[in-house]
């Protein structure tokens, strides 16, 4: 069983450029303040001013590690090695970020915190076998770390036990790179380094296919601002794109690149993931943040790198089954800059 006798408590990362809040509570980062083009420090994730917030339920996976799979999973079933498992279906009619207890409502372990140039903290969870229906016992790290000056990098390992079971975290931030608490992001310019998009059924699931994004408003190959097309995509963007032509170092795709005009700020998100899901907070409405703001539609986009959702029972995508002596591994790197 998970060991609930951890505490929920705050862990700052700070290098004198940057600085990052955290909890233990769902790995989840609180704030992340990164200088403008007038050297002044803004906050620019979308967040709740107290752990006790969190812990009522008040943030719709604000800044939080979702998992034991990510996204969803089509009518909370699916099969592994013959067997047939059901999950909570918590978004109905399916089963979504791990069900009603996620890693995200977790209080992890934490079994590392360093402090000095490369600040770095390490959180751990064991998630026992059958927890949210899911198979296997599997024991879970992330390690946030400021890699630079104005770089976080997050590196996630999962390391099943005895039994296959399947695995896909995702790190749910809402970013607004004009300040947390400045109105929507429809300004903001996005490219997506993806030519495919797994395009949904009306449950917001892929319908399998994997669809090219040339000539349609799911197009951010080259750098476009969001408000332009967000209206063609019904309530908004909330899609898992391909990532298939960015460019490679040290083992990461360079996944997106977000900027806002207002402030000069810039964030280019490196991963080993296959896809990412680029969500435009199309279902925040009046959520009470960090003093004092009121974040409504739109107010953050999400970049959650990832497998692709639902795709234990979609044999054409990459697999999400890790099996007992393989590691789960997925790292992110953001990387914050002005323009």
């Amino acid at each position: 069983m998970a060991d609930q006798s951890n505490k929920a408590e705050t862990f700052e990362l700070n290098n004198g450029s940057m600085r990052v809040l955290l909890t233990n509570l769902g790995c989840t980062i609180i704030s992340l303040s990164v200088p403008g083009k007038d050297g002044a420090l803004s906050d620019v994730v979308l967040g709740l001013d107290s752990v006790e917030s969190y812990q009522k339920g008040l943030a719709p996976f604000f800044g939080c590690i979702v998992g034991r799979v990510a996204n969803r999973i089509k009518d909370g079933k699916f099969t592994l090695d013959r067997i047939q498992y059901s999950l909570p279906v918590n978004k109905p009619p399916n089963s979504l970020h791990g069900g009603n207890v996620g890693f995200d409502k977790k209080v992890w372990e934490v079994v590392e915190y360093k402090k000095g140039e490369t600040p770095s903290i390490t959180f751990k969870y064991h998630s026992h076998d059958g927890e949210e229906g899911y198979p296997g016992d599997i024991t879970i790290t992330a390690t946030y770390t400021l890699t630079s000056s104005t770089t976080l990098r997050l590196d996630m390992e999962g390391v099943p036990k005895d039994k296959p079971t399947i695995v896909n975290l995702a790190q749910h931030t809402y970013w607004n790179l004009a300040g947390h608490n400045s109105g929507n992001i429809l300004d903001h310019s996005i490219q997506i380094w993806a030519n495919h998009v797994t395009p949904v059924d009306e449950n917001t699931v892929p319908t399998g296919e994997i669809m090219p994004v040339k000539g349609t408003p799911f197009d951010f190959t080259s750098e476009k601002r969001i408000g332009n097309t967000i209206n063609q995509v019904g309530m908004g963007y909330d899609h898992n794109y391909v990532l298939d032509c960015g460019e490679e170092k040290e083992g990461l795709r360079h996944a997106a690149k977000v900027r806002d005009p207002s402030s000069s700020r810039v964030l280019n998100l490196w991963t080993n993931a296959p896809g990412v899901q680029f969500y435009t907070a199309n279902y925040v409405n009046g959520v009470h943040g960090k003093g004092g703001a009121t974040y409504g539609k739109h107010a953050g986009l999400c970049l959650e790198t990832q497998g692709f959702p639902n795709a234990i029972n979609e044999p054409k995508f990459p697999s999400v089954v890790v099996l007992p002596g393989q590691k789960y591994q997925h790292s992110m790197l953001f990387e914050f800059s002005l323009e």
